[in-house]
């Protein structure tokens, strides 16, 4: 199974792109973020690569960063979000506005990518709700750099802190989580712990 490929960037179309590696094209479908995040061509250029293995094809997904090959794992896992889906997901939202999303319940985002209905959009933040804790939380509006495995970690700023204290209260870190994100969702990227807490509380206290 191919997992990372590191080669001389030949070719990048609308949903794809072939690396040249010691002669060799591959051939690898990406979304939007990382087809757009790609070097000139001529260029190197390393992508983190998940095989789809099926009866009557062998395909293979690129990703600029661990995070968003992570989260197309998680959403290829969901009933009926296959890879084309979840492309178009990641092509819409960010992998952190995602995670964001997903923690905060918030379908009507996750339905904002073309083909993906209320119905898939709410399987997806259901199903995904406990599992996008265990990635990376990035807050709206901080950016990663390419090719980067890793974002500012939960431990870090006023998110952080807000979720630790929501946590330290006895609620559990999902219910947490959720109610943080959504409070930076209303509230702005730049609110700060006295901001989000009192925040969160009140639509915990509503749940």
């Amino acid at each position: 199974m191919i997992a990372k490929l590191r080669g001389i960037l030949d070719t990048v179309g609308e949903d794809f792109a072939i690396l040249d590696v010691n002669g060799v094209g591959y051939l690898v479908h990406g979304s939007r973020r990382t087809l757009s995040s790609l070097p000139a061509v001529g260029d190197a250029v390393m992508l983190h690569i998940e095989t789809v293995v099926r009866e009557d094809a062998i395909t293979l997904f690129a990703f600029i960063d661990v995070l968003e090959r992570d989260m197309f794992r998680l959403l290829t896992s969901v009933q009926g979000v296959g890879a084309k889906v979840g492309l178009a997901v990641l092509s819409t939202l960010a992998p952190n506005e995602l995670q964001n999303a997903i923690a905060a319940q918030d379908k009507v985002a996750v339905a904002r990518t073309k083909g993906v209905g209320p119905k898939v959009a709410s399987r997806i933040v259901l199903e995904l709700k406990d599992k996008v804790t265990g990635l990376v939380f990035q807050p709206k509006g901080v950016q990663m750099p390419a090719g980067s495995t890793s974002g500012p970690s939960e431990n870090d700023g006023d998110v952080a802190d807000a979720i630790s204290a929501l946590v330290n209260l006895g609620y559990r870190a999902t219910e947490a989580h959720a109610a943080v994100a959504k409070a930076v969702t209303d509230a702005g990227e730049d609110a700060d712990v006295g901001v989000l807490v009192p925040a969160a509380l009140k639509l915990l206290s509503k749940v």
